[in-house]
């Protein structure tokens, strides 16, 4: 809640229907990110070398596979967690 009450003021900048939509689009892939326990940066910075390379693709099963909770992600997205018991 405190991470969307400090964006509010950049949000007044949003004057546009499809400006709303991205933000909105953003801040709920950022949201989702941090409730999986993943790097918010590294995880974004994955979407956005992994999606250009499925450009052509008419298949869109490979979204399945950057979804924050799937398994498979890239170490470098998740955050490690010390209290973890092995």
């Amino acid at each position: 809640m405190r991470g969307f009450c400090i964006g509010k003021h950049n949000w007044r900048l949003i004057d546009t229907i499809c400006g709303a939509r991205s933000s909105a689009i953003i801040y709920s892939i950022t949201e989702t990110a941090k409730a999986n326990n993943l790097k918010v940066y590294e995880y974004v910075e994955y979407l956005l070398t992994e999606i250009p390379k499925h450009e052509d693709d008419t298949n869109l099963n490979f979204l399945d596979d950057l979804l924050p909770w799937f398994p498979n992600l890239p170490e470098r997205c998740r955050k490690s967690n010390k209290y973890e018991v092995k």
